[in-house]
């Protein structure tokens, strides 16, 4: 069962898990994870052995000023997950954010280093985190970062639409992070739901940048002629404070797994070819 199959992740899940397994994907037009009665309802007709949660209140500076629907979504909605997991006995698997830190670490984080989120986004994110470790045994927690992929709207497509009409874009350069491709956190997901290590993950493509760096590549590498100008954070003028360091270790993944992703430019090329065929 894969909730928020008309976002990015959960388009590209449907997509990439269907091969292999059978899929029954909803979207808050179908489904309300918000409403425990209805959400309880769908898990007892489907009775999914595994539960993939995609969805959520994604847009960073809409939850400052919408900061009820940002907790019902990301913190009551897993509240309702978590139980009706657990009372079914599916493996939970929700996607998290590297929005729960504070930024102010000056190398990568790893799982166990303490949350501390400095917007409504990640806060509620978190707390979305510690109800379901409190409630389901059989829980995958993914944080990832700057996600993309084929379907929705991101950054990339941002600066690729932009680039359109505009000869120079301004791009924040002093927030580092990885971008991460959708379809290699599928992969994760994938051989995660296979076994029985659960637990947090730091789920994210390697390497760091900043959205200068990450927007610098977008336009090389299509050849566009738009010029890239960097600003600082205070220069956005963004409602929801950023962590200006929030660079993932996947240190779970490589300890019990020994597995590693691929660089992040890697990534985005790949990406970019496929996207522009």
């Amino acid at each position: 069962m894969i909730i928020g199959v008309n976002g990015q992740l959960g388009h590209d899940a449907v997509k990439l898990l269907s091969p292999y397994h059978k899929i029954v994907g909803l979207d808050k037009d179908t489904l309300d994870i918000t409403n425990f009665i209805e959400l309880q309802n769908r898990i007892t007709e489907i009775r999914p052995e595994v539960i993939i949660n995609c969805a959520g209140y994604t847009n960073v500076d809409d939850c400052e000023k919408n900061y009820e629907s940002a907790y019902n979504t990301n913190a009551q909605g897993c509240y309702n997950l978590a139980l009706i997991a657990k009372k079914y006995d599916c493996i939970l698997v929700h996607i998290s954010t590297d929005y729960v830190f504070d930024g102010e670490k000056d190398e990568p984080y790893i799982e166990s280093d303490l949350p501390n989120p400095i917007n409504i986004y990640g806060s509620s994110k978190l707390l979305g985190e510690t109800i379901i470790t409190t409630i389901s045994p059989k829980y995958f927690i993914l944080r990832t970062s700057w996600l993309y992929g084929t379907h929705g709207k991101n950054f990339v497509k941002t600066i690729l639409r932009l680039s359109e009409t505009k000869d120079v874009i301004s791009v924040v350069n002093d927030q580092i992070g990885t971008p991460t491709y959708t379809i290699d956190l599928i992969n994760v997901i994938s051989k995660l739901i296979k076994t029985n290590a659960y637990g947090i993950y730091h789920i994210s493509n390697e390497g760091r940048c900043s959205w200068y760096d990450f927007a610098e590549k977008i336009i090389k590498l299509t050849n566009k002629e738009t010029t890239i100008i960097p600003i600082t954070t205070n220069q956005s003028k963004r409602k929801a404070d950023r962590p200006h360091y929030s660079v993932l270790e996947n240190s779970m993944l490589k300890h019990r797994f020994g597995y590693t992703l691929r660089n992040w430019e890697e990534a985005l090329t790949e990406f970019l070819k496929v996207d522009m065929e």
